[in-house]
C-alpha cells in the first residue's frame, strides 16, 4: 500500500470522526473527546484511532467505553462517507501525551531557577 495514500485516508477518518462525534453520537457517556491521531495498517484493515479526554480517570474510561460502543455505527459512517469498500476496524486508544507533558511541565516549574 502507498504510504502517501494511506496517511491521507488516516487523515480524513479522522476529521470524519470528529465531527461525528460533534453532531451525530448521542452517547451521553463521551464527554469532551478529541481524535488527536489515527494510525491505519498497511492493508488499511485496522484503524487505531488515538483520544484525549481533559477530564477525570474516571470520565476518560466512561469516554472511551462509549466510543467502543459507538464502534459499529462509527465504522459504517466512516466507510460510507470516504466511499471506501471496506471500512477498517476502529481500534479506540487512550492517549495520555497531553496529561504527561502537562505533568513534565508542572515537575519542570517547580525546579528552582539556576541564573
Amino acid at each position: 500500500m502507498n504510504k502517501a495514500r494511506a496517511q491521507r485516508i488516516a487523515l480524513a477518518i479522522q476529521q470524519e470522526l470528529g465531527k461525528m462525534l460533534q453532531k451525530d453520537v448521542k452517547d451521553p457517556r463521551i464527554g469532551f473527546v478529541s481524535i488527536l491521531h489515527v494510525e491505519l495498517s498497511r492493508d488499511l484493515s485496522v484503524a487505531k484511532v488515538f483520544v484525549s479526554h481533559l477530564g477525570t480517570q474516571e470520565e476518560a474510561d466512561a469516554s472511551l467505553a462509549g466510543l467502543r460502543s459507538a464502534t459499529p455505527f462509527l465504522r459504517g459512517e466512516v466507510a460510507r462517507r470516504l466511499h471506501l469498500r471496506l471500512a477498517p476496524q476502529l481500534d479506540f486508544r487512550q492517549d495520555s501525551s497531553i496529561v504527561e507533558s502537562m505533568h513534565i511541565q508542572d515537575i519542570l516549574r517547580q525546579l528552582p531557577n539556576r541564573e
